[in-house]
């Protein structure tokens, strides 16, 4: 059982990077196998629009058909029996590096195919569990109030449709630096932040640990 966690953002040990590795934690307590691969390492292009992967007899096989650094990451994920992509909120949206992987990764086992009742084929026949983690500076209730799950649940829906299976952790008001008098930002309260990492984030991590757990479980139930 092999599952991955896709770093997407600039910072590879801080709050995504964190709540990544708590979850392949609970993933390898039932067993698997886990890496975390940061995708800022490397440069890479999101989508040419080649159109590669949509040609009669294509044989990509749901793989990106550009090469270039990202492609042995998209062949990991492409081989993972589960993978998890973290991301921080960037203007509303995940990372420019995430979205360029997502952009790689979805298309190629996308099709324009449909069957008989009109419905998209799956390049795909077998569920790969998958899920997002978001970080954010906001507090929770701005989050709803400019309706982030909504924004951001169209990667999880894109990922359900095309994978089988996707669930996605908020982790909100995050501690964004490490110093905050060095920094201008006074609508900020670095004792609040404190508190709300010192209180809530322990408890993102507990939720991050559950579903690494959860994933490795449904990976278990799908070999049965």
């Amino acid at each position: 059982m092999n599952i991955l966690a896709f770093n997407g953002s600039p910072r590879k040990k801080w709050n995504t990077a964190q709540l990544l590795q708590r979850a392949l934690d609970g993933a390898a307590s039932a067993g698997a196998e886990t890496e975390l691969v940061h995708l800022c390492t490397e440069p890479f292009k999101g989508c040419t629009s080649c159109f590669a992967c949509k040609h009669k007899g294509s044989q990509t096989k749901g793989l990106c058909a550009y090469r270039d650094a990202l492609t042995p990451i998209l062949v990991k994920a492409r081989q993972a029996d589960a993978f998890i992509i973290g991301s921080p909120v960037y203007y509303d949206y995940p990372t420019a590096q995430t979205r360029a992987f997502l952009e790689r990764l979805l298309f190629p086992v996308d099709t324009y195919l449909v069957d008989a009742d009109g419905s998209r084929l799956r390049v795909l026949d077998t569920t790969i569990p998958t899920a997002m983690i978001y970080t954010m500076n906001c507090p929770q209730w701005y989050m709803e109030k400019v309706n982030y799950p909504t924004i951001l649940g169209a990667n999880e829906a894109a990922l359900k449709r095309l994978f089988g299976y996707c669930e996605t952790l908020y982790s909100c008001d995050t501690y964004q630096f490490s110093d905050y008098s060095k920094y201008a930002c006074n609508m900020f309260s670095e004792e609040k932040k404190a508190v709300q990492k010192a209180n809530q984030f322990p408890k993102d991590l507990d939720n991050a640990f559950a579903l690494g757990q959860r994933l490795a479980a449904l990976i278990a139930q799908e070999k049965r």
